[in-house]
């Protein structure tokens, strides 16, 4: 359709080319503008086609006209006149040579409402599409050339797609070595018969492979590390998407705010099967300096520093130091006592914002490993980090990744990350899923120890936004594993595998359906201590869900498995009935689990009110996470909740607020008596506490996925 779309602003342009136009005063508001009986095109492409357009949905609707919202266009009858010979040119150029319009025009007062009425007549229909001049390709490509042909026969003689045709064969003979391809177009069309030949007949000219290669605009960065970086190397089959490949990666080592990568045409000689490039660079600034201050719900306030060097040493590799820290205003040592005013939904979360986190980070990118499609980077961090009422991670360390990019521009990553440090979680979290019930055990499970972790991912990103895809998927696999072979601690040794994929189509419109699956699990291998055994996972390494990017109907990491736990030596049988009826609430903790499984489903609409800047968004999420090998404790139960909510779009993407609703109690979990003594004892397998409330809102940038 975009092609289609192109084209046709062409045409009409040079059709209608010094046709005069006539102001009209708004005197006569459109109030709607329809299409009847046409089917071949639909109504987005023909309202493309014609100069009249209608007026906004509020300017149109008679019970909120008296609001005076909505942007009122004006009719011009010139215009109109103008538009029944548009679509008539259009629907010819598609294939329907009979094609009537007519319109219906209905007045009321200063308003109007206007219809085409369109009988497109049988199209003329391609009876016959020969494609010449590819004997000298192998079946194989020649065969895929015909295949990807947008024109097909028995299908109306659609000129758009004739011209699309021969672009594509084009692009596919440049893709596979013929940089000075051309396609001829012949056709013939018996009006009468309603039936059309057509004939594309390709010139390949010779095959031909890269030659030198000269760089302009160059100053501070080598020329001679340029051409190492381009996949379009000298001596290397002519591939036109080797040339897109090269200008992307000069735009990925920062170091160009301009860069092309094209045929050097004044030395291109089409006969001598050579190719000579041309490189032209405008560089960029050498070194940056960036700082971030903000808040959020779950880390109150947080704010970071930057400095980058583009250029180190002159040698085009990348160097960037980087600071953050969060849990300003709650954590010590900068806490402030916000807990109990603005950022209260921290105020129980004695483990993860007890202190505040930080990361300090110095990391060298290479921007060449061997390949121009490999890039590596190594990094050397020390860090705090941590997770909503669940864990708290210190650690130091370094890692080393790679990257490449693919033909097809799937990026293949593997890395390495070496690290020394500990993770403070719930004492009953150990108690639940590893019998540590003990002060001695759960010390041992907090000691300071060595995590290596060789990791791997692949990524096949297909969507058109990075940052509000309306159409396309996105699919990503990653593994890592840590075991004794990888330097890690006997308590350390685990291997997680997740898979993420989501898919965006268009319904018509702005209208967006999309659609996420979610899934991953994790193993590790039996091990014991003095009074505890089983398989033990890392707190930091298993999985939590729940939140504004899974399951929104519920709070942040409260899908899965959880444990509570009251701070007494006993419970009294008035204790007891408290607990029952809800008025003594112990508090919560998720414990997270080994296997995991999401879905989400999300419909997205423009607002009524400003629906170039405001989408509203219907979903449905559901998902489960739980505990293999104790389902006792941990039992799969799968979730769902709908809700709805408002996106406003912003230079970093939009702004989101969603509102899930919940119609379940809290998961149920053990409940643990902590005694004055840190030991704890259970007292009830499955307590369930009641939720406080049935809704979940949650504020937030970016899409949920």
């Amino acid at each position: 359709m975009t092609r289609r779309l192109a084209g046709l602003r062409v045409l009409l342009t040079l059709a209608l080319w010094g046709a005069p136009l006539h102001a009209q005063e708004p005197a006569t508001v459109i109030r709607g503008l329809t299409f009847r009986g046409n089917h071949a095109l639909d109504d987005a492409t023909l309202s493309v086609a014609i100069g009249t357009t209608n007026s906004s949905w509020f300017a149109r609707q008679w019970f909120v006209r008296w609001l005076g919202l909505g942007e009122k266009r004006s009719f011009d009858a010139t215009e109109f006149r103008r538009d029944v010979l548009r679509l008539t040119l259009l629907y010819r150029q598609s294939g329907f040579m009979e094609v009537k319009v007519d319109t219906v025009v209905q007045r009321s007062g200063k308003d109007i409402r206007l219809t085409f009425l369109i009988t497109e007549g049988p199209p003329v229909v391609v009876s016959a599409l020969k494609v010449g001049g590819l004997d000298s390709l192998p079946p194989h490509d020649k065969n895929n050339i015909r295949q990807d042909l947008p024109l097909r026969v028995g299908r109306p003689f659609d000129r758009f797609l004739f011209q699309a045709s021969a672009d594509t064969i084009i692009s596919q003979l440049r893709n596979l070595g013929y940089p000075g391809a051309e396609v001829y177009r012949t056709y013939s069309v018996d009006r009468a018969a309603r039936d059309a030949k057509v004939g594309l007949e390709a010139a390949p000219g010779p095959r031909s492979t890269f030659g030198a290669v000269t760089v302009a605009g160059a100053k501070q960065v080598d020329t001679t590390f340029i051409r190492q970086l381009l996949p379009a190397r000298p001596g290397q089959r002519f591939n036109q998407q080797d040339l897109f490949q090269s200008q992307r990666k000069l735009y990925q080592t920062q170091l160009f705010r301009f860069a092309t990568v094209t045929i050097d045409s004044a030395n291109f000689q089409p006969e001598s099967g050579i190719v000579p490039l041309a490189v032209v660079v405008a560089e960029g600034p050498p070194h940056r300096v960036s700082s971030s201050v903000g808040f959020a719900t779950n880390d109150c306030f947080r704010g970071g520093a930057g400095y980058t060097d583009r250029n180190l040493f002159g040698t085009g590799r990348l160097f960037d130091l980087s600071t953050r820290v969060g849990k300003v205003g709650v954590g010590q040592p900068f806490g402030a006592g916000l807990d109990r005013s603005i950022c209260s939904s921290l105020k129980d979360d004695t483990i993860a914002s007890a202190r505040a986190t930080y990361s300090v980070t110095a990391s060298i990118r290479q921007p060449r490993f061997f390949s121009p499609l490999i890039t590596s980077t190594y990094t050397l961090f020390a860090e705090r980090r941590s997770e909503f009422k669940v864990y708290r991670r210190e650690e130091i360390g370094a890692s080393v990744g790679l990257r490449r990019e693919t033909a097809r521009n799937v990026p293949i990553s593997v890395g390495y990350r070496l690290s020394y440090g500990n993770t403070i979680a719930s004492s009953a979290t150990f108690c639940a899923f590893f019998n540590a019930c003990t002060p001695a055990d759960a010390s041992r499970l907090r000691e300071k120890r060595v995590l290596g972790v060789v990791s791997a991912g692949v990524s096949w990103p297909r969507a058109n936004n990075p940052l509000d895809p309306t159409r396309g998927h996105i699919y990503a696999f990653d593994a890592s594993h840590s075991s004794r072979f990888t330097g890690s601690a006997r308590l350390q040794e685990f291997t997680r595998v997740t898979a993420d994929l989501a898919w965006y189509r268009s319904l018509g419109g702005s209208v967006v359906l999309a659609a996420h699956l979610r899934g991953g699990a994790v193993y590790s291998p039996s091990i014991s201590l003095d009074s505890a055994s089983g398989s033990f996972i890392p707190p930091e390494q298993r999985f939590y869900a729940g939140g504004p990017n899974d399951v929104r109907g519920y709070d942040l990491n409260g899908l899965g498995p959880v444990v509570y736990v009251l701070s007494r030596d006993s419970i009294t049988p008035e204790r007891q009935d408290s607990l029952n009826d809800g008025s003594l609430r112990p508090r919560f903790s998720a414990t997270g689990g080994n296997t995991l499984a999401i879905g989400q489903l999300e419909l997205r609409v423009p607002s009524p009110v400003w629906g170039n800047r405001l989408t509203l968004a219907f979903f449905v999420d559901g998902g489960t996470l739980y505990e293999r090998g104790k389902t006792n404790l941990a039992p799969v139960q799968f979730r769902v909740t709908p809700g709805m909510g408002l996106r406003i779009s912003t230079p970093l993407g939009p702004a989101r607020f969603d509102v899930g609703y919940n119609g379940y109690d809290q998961p149920p979990g053990v409940l643990y008596l902590q005694k004055s003594d840190g030991s704890l004892a259970p007292v009830q397998s499955n307590f369930v506490q009641k939720r406080s409330s049935r809704l979940s809102y949650h504020f937030s940038f970016g899409q949920p996925f």
